[in-house]
């Protein structure tokens, strides 16, 4: 398929159709992905619910103890939707590979802060160690939970997964 220049309108001088520009800087070994439309719309969604996290009083010193997975035994899971969101951030800093490590993969080993905070997964949003007054209680963010599995659902995805399992899928 010949691609458009701009300079033949809507379809090349062959008559045959311009790829569409969204799918342009595929290599042309990756197929789009079944849910692209969705994904704009989750991309929003999900972000629309960090924004409506109630806040709570939290004393966090930005120890990043949470993202010591070694030290606290808890890895985050993410739905398809937090994954989405947390790798197009991951992007941007750009980097394109997720590093092996027992840590967190989006915590950054020189300045040992978040790559991504402002895109942060929800559970690093509601979990606090207990210097810092401790978890979200379930059922004040129980609500939030249910949307995001549901954006979960419409992306194709069941269970949340580990979150370099999760991220990895989109990167």
């Amino acid at each position: 398929m010949k691609k458009n220049n701009g300079n033949e309108g809507r379809n090349g001088k062959d008559g045959l159709a311009a790829a569409p520009a969204s799918h342009a800087s595929r290599p042309s070994s990756q197929k789009p992905s079944p849910y692209a439309a969705e994904e704009k719309k989750s991309l929003s969604a999900v972000r629309e619910i960090y924004a409506e996290l109630r806040p709570v009083d939290r004393a966090c010193a930005l120890r990043t103890e949470c993202c010591r997975f070694r030290l606290t035994g808890k890895i985050p899971h993410l739905t398809r939707g937090e994954a989405l969101v947390a790798a197009r951030a991951f992007k941007a800093t750009g980097r394109k590979f997720l590093p092996e490590r027992a840590d967190c993969p989006l915590l950054d080993p020189v300045t040992a802060r978040c790559l991504i905070y402002e895109s942060r997964p929800f559970g690093c949003r509601t979990h606090f160690c207990a210097a810092a007054g401790g978890a979200y209680a379930r059922r004040d963010v129980a609500d939030l939970i249910r949307r995001l599995e549901a954006i979960a659902r419409n992306l194709g995805g069941r269970e949340a997964r580990r979150i370099a399992d999760a991220i990895q899928e989109w990167l």
